[in-house]
């Protein structure tokens, strides 16, 4: 209650302000840790266990809530506040003496520091180095501990199964050996000093590195130019690298399984394969190698040859790691076949146009090498075998012939002695111009393609061309109305056929020499006069026409008039083709002449003596003056009666005025 009241009143002092508040709380203090502060109390024991620590233990004080300890080295000084006892002081130096004093705490104050007592800390716990430096030991290292003088190391499997090893030594180092690979192991380490007390334990886990992995597999894939290697799982180990060694590489692949694939192997090429474990100890030592040789690589510089024609030579370079070749020789028409050889060529049997594809292959006990550059080889183009003349003129051959494979275009040439005629074109037809008539030509068709060009072998065959068409020279005619024609022509053993065309119908003579007669041509007819040369190679071109027309007709429409006493009238009518008419006329007194005059179809005889018969004759007469006798006769009477127009009687059918 006393207590109770003296508070009260200090809490009032200060809130009123009172002058004289702090003396009066001095003294108030003073008076309550003398009459109501905790007791002492006192330490029976401390003592360390952890090297950064020391443990005091006390007998409890009544009225106390708290305890502070207090650990002191020279000029340093760690305190600590705990709820009771025992109680630990911590954040201490290894391996030091403290002097150890424990106060009471209470609402009412704090006591007196107990008596001291002396405690050290124990030794430091090694800093353990642990390595695994092969797969059946563990290597464990660490610096040396302050005022130690011996250190204890222990070792066993982490799961707590197997037997513990533990060793005592004044090295800093020690090794632990014959142990399982792939194995987590717990070490555990402490120091001791020159009392034999031990100091803190240090705890660390590590694992031996894998053992070397077995039972190593492996397959090549010849295609993909790939490597799969399995082996037998191996205890303890992360990750498994694989290793393929090469005189001009190395390639590797990783997994965590027990198999990989390694990929980009060259061909031709020799690999030692091997497998190392691993995990986070290290690695195992690698398997021994296994020998890989991988496929051939596919053969170079493939030459091609085709000789003679009709053979086909395939060589190649040799190839290391190449037990045998095989070349594939495939026509563009799907036909394949192939060589199996150990040399470095092959022959096969080819045809005209045809586009042969080729490849060649190396194999091996790994297999077929890859595919290698595919070559194409084109033959040269067939030649045209069934030619045919359609039209063969005199300065003019049209031939023909069926289409032949691998021909894309044909080149004809005619050839006779020095001059040479050609045509190009890519049907399989010519036709070759500005040819010499009745010439033997020496004809060839060659067949061409870009890629191989022309086929010189094709076989050629003789065409001779029509005879060269004759030159009328002269046309005559004789006092028979025969008409002769004459030519010139210098072909051999010709025949020639002369064709005279006209209105009334045509008419033709033939002869082998250089003239034939054409006769019974009407009188009075224009006629184209052409001549043609004949040939077993064929028919000339027509000469150049010439016209003809014949003289050769007679008069129509005969009558005679009287011209008075004396004097007869002839007249006619003129017939087509007659320019000039001769008249006579016949009697027992004498023959009378007379000739018109240019143009006029009637003439007049003067001084005829009547009384008497006369045969009337009007006659053609020819370009040469020859007068042409053919014509009909008729008889007149001429009449005498005392007028001067007297009477003229036909003595045929009828009589004419």
């Amino acid at each position: 209650m006393e207590k109770t009241c003296r508070v009260v009143i200090l809490k009032m002092l200060m809130i009123n302000n009172f002058p004289e508040a702090p003396l009066l709380l001095a003294d108030l203090l003073e008076f309550f840790v003398f009459h109501y502060a905790p007791k002492i109390p006192t330490i029976d024991q401390a003592y360390s266990k952890i090297s950064n620590s020391i443990t005091v233990e006390w007998a409890t004080v009544p009225g106390a809530t708290s305890y502070l300890l207090t650990a002191k080295d020279g000029n340093t000084v760690i305190e600590t506040t705990v709820a009771n006892s025992p109680g630990t002081v911590t954040g201490l130096k290894a391996a030091t003496l403290y002097q150890i004093t424990v106060r009471s705490i209470s609402p009412a104050g704090r006591s007196q520091a107990s008596p001291p007592k002396q405690a050290k800390t124990v030794l430091a716990a090694p800093i353990l180095q642990v390595s695994s430096p092969s797969s059946d030991s563990i290597l464990v290292q660490w610096e040396a501990v302050y005022m130690a003088i011996g250190f204890s190391v222990s070792i066993m499997q982490a799961n707590g199964l197997g037997r513990i090893w533990k060793e005592n030594t004044t090295n800093t180092s020690l090794t632990f050996t014959s142990l399982d690979s792939g194995t987590l192991y717990t070490i555990k380490a402490y120091a001791w000093n020159a009392n034999g007390t031990p100091g803190d334990d240090s705890t660390c886990n590590q694992r031996t590195s894998p053992g070397t992995p077995e039972n190593i597999q492996v397959s090549f894939d010849s295609g993909a130019l790939k490597a799969s290697v399995s082996w037998a799982p191996t205890e303890g180990a992360f990750n498994y690298t694989v290793m393929a060694l090469s005189d001009s590489s190395r390639l590797s692949c990783s997994t965590a399984f027990s198999s990989c694939t390694i990929y980009s192997l060259q061909c031709g090429t020799k690999y030692l394969i091997s497998v190392s474990a691993s995990n986070d100890a290290g690695s195992s030592r690698s398997t021994s190698a296994v020998t890989l040789k991988t496929v051939a690589c596919a053969p170079g510089r493939v030459a091609i040859q085709e000789d003679p024609p009709g053979h086909l030579s395939v060589a190649w370079s040799n190839v290391d790691l190449g037990d045998y070749y095989v070349a594939f020789v495939k026509s563009d028409d799907g036909l394949e076949v192939h060589c199996n050889t150990s040399l470095t060529q092959c022959n096969f049997l080819s045809e005209c146009g045809f586009t042969y594809f080729i490849s060649v292959f190396a194999y091996n006990k790994a297999g077929q090498s890859p595919l290698g550059d595919v070559f194409n080889y084109t033959t040269a183009p067939c030649c045209p075998s069934d030619i045919n003349p359609v039209l063969v003129s005199s300065d003019r051959v049209e031939i023909v012939w069926s289409p032949v494979r691998g021909a894309e275009l044909y080149e004809t040439k005619a050839v006779d002695g020095f001059n040479v005629v050609e045509c190009n074109d890519t049907a399989p037809a010519c036709t070759l111009s500005a040819l010499e008539c009745d010439t033997k030509y020496n004809i060839t068709v060659y067949s061409f393609s870009e890629v191989r060009g022309s086929n010189t072998s094709c076989t050629s065959q003789f065409i001779t061309t029509a005879p060269c068409s004759p030159e009328i020279k002269n046309i005559s005619k004789d006092d028979f109305s025969m008409i002769n024609v004459r030519w010139r022509s210098t072909n051999d053993e010709a025949t020639y056929t002369v064709t005279a065309q006209g209105e009334k119908g045509r008419h033709q003579c033939s002869s082998t020499g250089e003239s034939c007669t054409l006769g019974g041509l009407p009188c009075g007819s224009v006629f184209s006069v052409t001549a043609v040369a004949e040939t077993p190679a064929g028919r000339s071109l027509p000469s150049y026409s010439v016209p003809l027309e014949t003289g050769a007709c007679c008069p129509l429409g005969v009558k005679l008039y009287r011209l008075g006493p004396n004097g007869i009238r002839i007249h006619w009518q003129a017939s087509r083709g007659s320019a000039n008419y001769s008249t006579d006329l016949y009697g027992s007194k004498g023959i009378f002449t007379c000739a018109p005059s240019a143009g006029l179809s009637f003439c007049d005889v003067t001084e005829i003596p009547c009384g008497d018969v006369y045969t009337v004759m009007v006659s053609p007469v020819a370009e040469t003056g020859l007068k042409l006798t053919f014509c009909p006769k008729k008889i007149y009477s001429v009449t005498c009666s005392g007028s001067t127009l007297g009477m003229v009687i036909y003595r045929g059918k009828r009589n004419v005025e």
